[in-house]
């Protein structure tokens, strides 16, 4: 079946202009731990969105209360227009979990038509399977699959539904890189369904940056940043810029040279003639390396992702205790 075909499956949406989730004011607590402490979000239909953070940082326990796994202890959460527990008895949301949902003993065909025939409309397995690229697996046992096959066989369980919203949580942990590349490139090809809305955890920064449309930093349950990775990037204070300095003598010959732009240098680093500097003003510090210093071969680097992420989490930490999630 195609695409096309696959999408029609589904019924049109009476809600289908509202978001595919929104959170507001959600709260939840363990005991004394806040695993969740004030998140607001809203996600668009369409929308690939990860959720980004160390572990232990809610974003399990944000998307539990997502797929109706738990309530909330304040706020609520609205799913495509209803309840998370209406959105999933609906077969509107499919999820793909680190761990569970497999037998052992089951081969991945027995797997796939016991989950279909509790589907609400009967499922194309057939296009499932190639979408998944299961079939060279459709007669083994679930025992004798790899992290990464066992991932995949989880992707087609959570597609036969043909839901509106995927979610994933973690899904790449513990596979390795090879495997990791894998199940995204099938993901990959999921973002071209018209309407589908994914929303996924990880803590692979990589995966992140690649794959989503807009990144939610969270940590101790709270919103660190929220925007495209362009938007991140742009919302930082210091960009690093390199230079070779031939006949460069240390750190107080550079602070020297540098001095009409002292106050933007947020980091000095030198090795030998090597230069790298952090600052809030780039285009003058180069314009000034350029023009009143020997400096040659200058390079402006945007922080990436790992930068943006240390510097946010770093900032936040021990600001709050967090549920392990």
């Amino acid at each position: 079946m195609s695409t096309a075909a696959l999408t029609s499956r589904r019924p049109a949406p009476a809600d289908a202009a509202g978001p595919a989730v929104e959170i507001q004011g959600l709260h939840k607590h363990f005991g004394a731990v806040r695993a969740v402490d004030g998140l607001d979000l809203t996600v668009s239909r369409g929308e690939v969105l990860a959720f980004l953070g160390p572990n232990g940082a809610g974003k399990s326990t944000a998307l539990d209360v997502v797929l109706g796994f738990t309530a909330p202890t304040a706020g609520s959460v609205t799913v495509l227009g209803s309840s998370p527990a209406q959105a999933v008895a609906t077969d509107r949301v499919g999820a793909v979990l680190q761990t569970g949902g497999l037998i052992e003993a089951y081969t991945v065909r027995q797997t796939l038509e016991v989950v279909a025939s509790l589907q609400a409309r009967e499922p194309d397995v057939a296009d499932v399977v190639a979408q998944t690229d299961l079939a060279g697996l459709l007669g083994r046992r679930v025992s004798r699959l790899s992290g990464g096959e066992r991932q995949r066989v989880r992707l087609a369980l959570a597609l036969l539904p043909d839901p509106e919203l995927l979610v994933l949580d973690e899904p790449t942990t513990g596979l390795d890189v090879t495997a990791r590349t894998a199940f995204w490139e099938t993901m990959r090809a999921q973002t071209s369904q018209a309407g589908r809305t994914i929303v996924f955890a990880t803590h692979y920064l990589q995966e992140a940056a690649d794959f989503a449309d807009r990144i939610v930093i969270i940590n101790n349950g709270r919103l660190l940043a929220d925007g495209s990775i362009d938007e991140l990037r742009a919302g930082q204070r210091a960009t690093t810029v390199t230079a070779t300095w031939p006949g460069l003598t240390g750190r107080e010959e550079v602070l020297t040279a540098l001095g009409p732009c002292a106050d933007s240098l947020v980091g000095l680093v030198v090795h030998g003639e090597h230069v790298e500097l952090r600052t809030t003003a780039s285009d003058d510090l180069a314009r000034l390396l350029l023009t009143s210093t020997p400096a040659v071969h200058l390079g402006i680097e945007a922080p990436d992702l790992d930068e943006i992420f240390s510097e946010l989490v770093g900032s936040d930490a021990g600001s709050g205790t967090e549920h392990a999630s």
